[in-house]
């Protein structure tokens, strides 16, 4: 992939440009500028006579709506329309934009409020334990006790590699969730998969995919303060630089059912993002990163879950976003929905932008798996609950991991 660099009035930039819209790649070529020239390269022509700009122009004029460059790379919202907004399966287009997201606009990012309200939860006290996940099903337990969110030890390149802050433009400005590289069975070892949750990548029932989607793993990796990060080389906000989906997909419960408000549509909200690295280095996410987590989708019921590690980057207050959190708790059951798997539900005081960060438990071989990702949580922010990954979730990893392999 070759880049182009962009104008950008705090800091020397580029602009890398590929798309996939309806499961087909568009990639525009680029010329490369003189990295040594004041002039914009954005602005040069390449052998067709057309500059990056005019290129990636001629992507966006593939949309069933219109879009300027400019309005694009700061999200394009101006235009923003329901009855046009991408929302299908398959319709997702994200073309990268490199070094959009520095450390100004990583630092800009807003968590995603998913909280709910403890009056839509009708707990059973009396509930018995379950011996299989189908028996689980509508089943809520007493509510759990809160769990204090501790700080992950770092340097996080040692102590959680492959968990990472999502960031996204929404027509609210940039957002930031968690999301944890996961493996690929496509391409062992050299996975480009993140699991998240749905609402860090689609708006749910109301709108429809969100732009300039961004992974970047072990974010900030020596744990500085928000105020240090400002300044901080981008080497220590990005060890691993940052990673542009490709390719993204959640369940269609939570396309049909999801709103930012409630909790409608989290037993489906989980999501998988295919992606690319900004930089064009050659290697595959896990390579980079040195490690991919295993996803079960066959997980005992909540009675054998035994404990559970949650992690993520809270933003909301008393957090700042800066820094990774996780909780321990052994988890029981919410349902808001009978007819979908149980919700697992835990202690923990981790607010807004550790949704999507993942839940992770020791297997019987002694290893640690991802079993669902932060989804919803109260006003308080007390407990958290993720949604049980089974049949949907798992259709949602292979059609993923199949487009990566270019299924």
């Amino acid at each position: 992939m070759s880049s182009i660099r962009r104008r950008r009035s705090r800091r020397r930039a580029g602009l890398a440009v590929t798309a996939l819209a309806a499961a087909l790649a568009l990639t525009a070529t680029a010329c490369n500028g003189d990295e040594e020239s004041g002039d914009d390269a954005s602005e040069q022509p390449g052998e067709d006579g057309s500059t990056g700009d005019d290129r990636l122009q001629e992507l966006l004029d593939t949309l069933p709506f219109e879009v300027d460059v400019d309005a694009w790379m700061d999200g394009g919202w101006a235009d923003w329309d329901r009855d046009t907004w991408l929302r299908e399966v398959g319709d997702f287009f994200n073309p990268i934009i490199q070094d959009l997201w520095d450390q100004d606009r990583m630092g800009e990012a807003e968590d995603p409020d998913q909280s709910i309200d403890d009056d839509q939860i009708e707990e059973d006290p009396n509930a018995p334990e379950a011996d299989s996940p189908e028996a689980d099903r509508g089943i809520t337990d007493p509510e759990p006790a809160p769990v204090e969110a501790v700080a992950v030890d770092t340097p996080y390149t040692e102590h959680g590699a492959p968990i990472g802050k999502v960031f996204f433009d929404s027509p609210e400005g940039p957002m930031v969730c968690s999301g944890t590289v996961v493996a690929d069975p496509n391409a062992p070892g050299q996975s480009n998969l993140v699991a998240t949750a749905g609402h860090c990548v689609h708006a749910g029932s109301g709108g429809g995919w969100y732009r300039n989607l961004s992974f970047v793993p072990a974010y900030n990796n020596n744990g500085l303060s928000a105020d240090e990060l400002a300044s901080a080389p981008y080497e220590e906000v990005a060890p691993y630089g940052a990673y542009w989906a490709e390719y993204v997909s959640t369940t269609q419960y939570w396309i049909d059912n999801g709103t930012m408000t409630g909790g409608d549509g989290a037993h489906g909200d989980f999501a998988v993002m295919s992606v690319v690295p900004e930089d064009d280095s050659g290697l595959s996410l896990e390579e980079q990163v040195g490690a991919a987590l295993d996803v079960n989708f066959d997980a005992p019921a909540v009675a054998g879950l035994g404990d559970v590690t949650l992690y993520g980057f809270p933003a909301g207050e008393p957090y700042d976003g800066a820094m990774m959190y996780s909780c321990v708790d052994t988890p029981g059951r919410l349902s808001m929905d009978a007819s979908m798997p149980v919700m697992y539900w835990a202690g923990c005081t981790m607010t807004g932008g550790s949704s999507g960060g993942p839940w992770l438990r020791t297997n019987e071989a002694g290893e640690a798996e991802l079993v669902s990702v932060n989804s919803i949580g109260p006003l308080e922010s007390t407990w958290l609950a993720g949604p049980r990954l089974d049949v949907e979730a798992q259709e949602v990893f292979d059609h993923v991991s199949t487009v990566e392999a270019g299924g």
